[in-house]
């Protein structure tokens, strides 16, 4: 279990860290330079609506990679999905900029961008399926969360190498080629996930659909026949993570920078030190779901993001790091609360036939609906003179219909740990 969690954080990892170098340069570089004709807001928005490309393309990945694990195995789709994302990420590396190919750099940007999401789309549910099916039951939660902390591993590598080119370069040099440093370095993570996944061995729970003949012949049409209910109210619930998280490490890296005036490597590091510190309470958040259940912890969490998001953008619009970094974590750690324990908690919600499309197909819808639009959202309710209260207002909304979707969510956690649990509690000492 050990080798096979750490190969999955490894693989979520750099996964992860494709997607969001493409978040902190749209945030940072790429509106001037791919659409330089817009005004700074209008890049910038422009920057985010390609960022938003890979979340639309995440469920259609999700789709189609769920239906290659549920019809030939989980481990197909994790080496096919690392591929194609860090072949995409390293294209956009070299990608040339509109003052030499004109529009069709921000189409090219496009395109890569959408390969990008399409790929992340099929990693989560190969990961956590390659965990989950492997982890003994009352122990599940501790084992799949650690998929879940490769994606602060591969945002604090990425926002890393960020921030040791923001240090050694000069302005001119980081957006003149500095910024395409991140994008090459994933080539290299690439080669190296796919070397460690290699010995991996398919999970015990497929090998047995293989055996008794019983596959779904339609993995995706089966889910939408028989499960579409449960895959809109996980789509719904997960989608407040996703919009917290991508108001913290991309929307308020663009608005301290660009409207606070604080310097890019101060919010890096504030930035930062919140997703090292979510990051690092995500394997023991995860095994109080094992001892407590998976939906009291998501319904705690969801309640926690909803009263945080006003101080989160009063501590913002301080511009004072501490206060930032506060603000960050306090918004992070009602984030993970939820996240800790979704990768045991949705696998759960489906049956083994169907359990990589349907998990993963919820899993990244909720990414549209919170991660693909939020920073689209949040960049125009900002664009005001005082503090940005329409993002707080906009965010507490979020929290309030993922709060009724987890809340018609039923548990999960198995009978027999509940059982076990009861029996602990009542035993005499």
């Amino acid at each position: 279990m050990v080798r096979l969690a750490l190969a999955s954080l490894a693989g979520t990892a750099i996964e992860f860290y494709d997607f969001f170098v493409y978040g902190t340069a749209a945030a940072l570089v790429l509106g001037p330079l791919f659409f330089p004709t817009f005004s700074p807001l209008a890049g910038t928005l422009a920057a985010f609506a390609t960022f938003g490309v890979g979340f639309v393309a995440r469920p259609l990945g999700s789709a189609v990679f769920g239906h290659v694990g549920d019809r030939y195995g989980r481990r197909p789709v994790l080496f096919t999905s690392l591929l194609l994302t860090g072949a995409a990420t390293v294209a956009i590396g070299f990608l040339p900029t509109y003052a030499t190919i004109g529009v069709g750099a921000p189409v090219l940007l496009l395109v890569l961008r959408f390969l990008q999401g399409f790929g992340l789309g099929g990693e989560w549910g190969g990961a956590v399926l390659l965990t989950a099916e492997h982890a003994p039951e009352r122990r599940r939660g501790l084992w799949t969360s650690f998929p879940q902390i490769g994606p602060a591993v591969g945002f604090l590598m990425a926002n890393g190498v960020m921030l040791g080119l923001s240090a050694v370069l000069t302005d001119a040099q980081f957006r003149s080629w500095g910024w395409r440093v991140p994008f090459w370095v994933a080539g290299v993570l690439a080669v190296g996930g796919l070397l460690l996944r290699a010995a991996l061995e398919e999970t015990p729970e497929f090998r047995a659909l293989a055996a008794s003949g019983t596959r779904a012949a339609a993995p995706l049409a089966e889910v939408f026949r028989g499960h579409w209910r449960l895959v809109l109210l996980t789509g719904g619930a997960l989608s407040v993570g996703y919009a917290v998280f991508y108001t913290v490490s991309t929307w308020s890296l663009a608005y301290g920078t660009e409207r606070l005036g604080v310097s890019r490597t101060t919010m890096l590091t504030c930035i930062m030190t919140a997703v090292a510190l979510k990051g690092a309470t995500t394997p023991f958040i995860a095994m109080l779901s094992d001892r407590y259940g998976r939906r009291p912890l998501c319904l705690i969490g969801c309640a926690a993001a909803t009263v945080w998001m006003f101080p989160l953008i009063a501590l913002l619009r301080t511009g004072r790091p501490l206060l930032m970094t506060l603000g960050f974590l306090g918004g992070l750690m009602a984030m993970v609360t939820m996240f800790a324990v979704v990768a045991a908690y949705l696998p759960e919600l489906y049956e083994p036939r169907v359990r990589c499309t349907g998990a993963a197909v919820g899993y990244n819808l909720g990414g549209v609906l919170g991660g693909a639009v939020t920073p689209l959202v949040a960049t125009a309710l900002a664009d005001v003179d005082g503090p940005p209260w329409g993002v707080a207002a906009y965010l507490t909304g979020v929290c309030l219909v993922s709060l009724v979707c987890f809340a018609l969510l039923p548990e999960t956690r198995p009978a027999s740990v509940r059982a076990a649990g009861a029996a602990e509690a009542t035993a005499p000492a």
